[in-house]
């Protein structure tokens, strides 16, 4: 790309670089078109009812899914796996690549924070193992639906004593006849209330990694109970608690092979980081824009808050580190545009996570500083700022916390330095 077309806001970093007319190597034609598409349905189907759904606690309408996909604008991400189900004439010449599901995630979180159109994010999390390993049986029974916007499917793995540490869930699956019987409970599944199908994380073995697998769930089962949890930041998606109480499941609906859900989740939760991280990264962009035009024309102790010069840092540190978190979510979806293999991703995933949750954490708490006691109530100049300071613990605990996912990089560092040190001793 020699030049890039001037697109959106063309105040300096309120968008990214490659919108305000500086060249990359990541996009082009395609891409470009793909950005003018993911923004006219946001402008058109979310910005005008976002508020509305968010202060009346409601959840986006089901019937976006079908609006979106008629727009042009997939419904369940567009990780390798999935391309060959979308229908022929949304996907560009030469296929979707991992560049279009940044530009749309990204796209969908400059709406604002509230979890408009979520559930295409929890879509393209939970899809992938059905899609990898699951049956052509399987698939029949949920792909093509969620595909075209007509179902969702929700990701479910933690429970109440089982967060980040995956290999310590307890729900059960025991094989009785032609059937699973699960029984436990499932907390923080986002989305659950919307979700037609699990992919259900359930112990069918011993303790530990190797006891898991994973079966798809009709939501809809005798023995479910769903329902949402209040959150920090209560959005427009939700977040769920789940019941399952003797829930028959065919045998049929084991995704994969008994005992390697575990594999199956890890490779997984690379791609889920990285949508994580896009989101966070434009949340954090988000924060730096109001707080830059704030600043311009708010006036305290006789002049602009913009020229005080504690002010001018605060802006400068955020977008240093906004501008950092973009070619780092540059570079990793390069990655996966290039085929790099999921097992070899999840360091870096794990630090980009971590980058992107601390970034916004950064961001949102300057922006309120600078928007002061507007910062603190839901209306007024300050209210979108107040918003994204409650959603900034959804990035930095879901998909892995902090400490955890910096934890498994050093680990793997670790690892490799051994083997590099043993080699050299050779």
């Amino acid at each position: 790309m020699a030049h890039a077309e001037l697109f959106g806001d063309q105040t300096p970093g309120c968008e990214p670089r490659w919108y305000q007319g500086y060249p990359s190597p990541y996009y082009t034609a395609s891409h470009t078109s793909f950005r003018a598409k993911c923004r006219a349905f946001c402008d058109k189907e979310i910005q005008p009812y976002l508020e509305g759904w968010l202060d009346r606690g409601e959840v986006y309408p089901a019937s976006l899914h079908l609006r979106a996909l008629a727009a042009g604008v997939p419904t369940a991400g567009l990780s390798r796996d999935v391309q060959s189900w979308y229908p022929a004439e949304i996907v560009p010449e030469g296929g979707f690549d991992a560049f279009h599901e940044l530009i749309m995630l990204d796209e969908i979180a400059a709406s604002g924070p509230g979890g408009q159109l979520g559930q295409m994010g929890i879509n393209s999390m939970a899809l992938p193992p059905v899609l990898f390993a699951g049956s052509k049986q399987v698939q029949d029974m949920v792909v093509q639906d969620v595909i075209a916007g007509r179902k969702n499917i929700s990701l479910a793995i933690s429970e109440p004593s089982a967060g980040s540490d995956v290999a310590s869930i307890r729900a059960t699956a025991v094989r009785d006849g032609d059937f699973y019987l699960v029984n436990g409970q499932k907390k923080w599944i986002t989305g659950g209330h919307m979700a037609d199908f699990l992919t259900l994380a359930v112990r069918t073995g011993g303790a530990g990694a190797k006891g898991i697998s994973l079966l798809l769930v009709d939501n809809k089962s005798a023995g479910i109970d769903v329902r949402k949890m209040p959150t920090q930041f209560d959005t427009c998606h939700g977040t769920t608690f789940i019941t399952l109480d003797n829930v028959k499941v065919p045998a049929g609906n084991l995704i994969g092979e008994e005992g390697k859900g575990f594999k199956y989740l890890m490779i997984n939760f690379n791609h889920e980081r990285l949508v994580i991280a896009v989101a966070a990264c434009r949340f954090s962009r988000t924060c730096y824009a109001e707080s830059l035009k704030y600043a311009v024309r708010r006036k305290t102790f006789g002049k602009a808050l913009a020229e005080h010069q504690m002010i001018r840092w605060k802006l400068a540190e955020m977008l240093r580190l906004v501008e950092a978190l973009q070619d780092s979510n540059e570079r990793v979806a390069f990655q996966y545009k290039e085929a790099v293999p999921d097992e070899r991703m999840g360091s870096q995933c794990a630090l980009l996570k971590v980058m992107a949750s601390k970034t916004f954490e950064f961001c949102a708490r300057e922006a309120a500083q600078i928007f002061g006691g507007s910062s603190l109530v839901r209306e007024g100049p300050g209210k979108l700022v107040e918003r994204l300071y409650r959603e900034v613990r959804a990035s930095a605990i879901p998909g892995g916390s902090e400490e955890v996912l910096l934890d498994l990089a050093a680990r793997m560092s670790i690892a490799g330095a051994t083997q590099q040190l043993a080699k050299s001793k050779l």
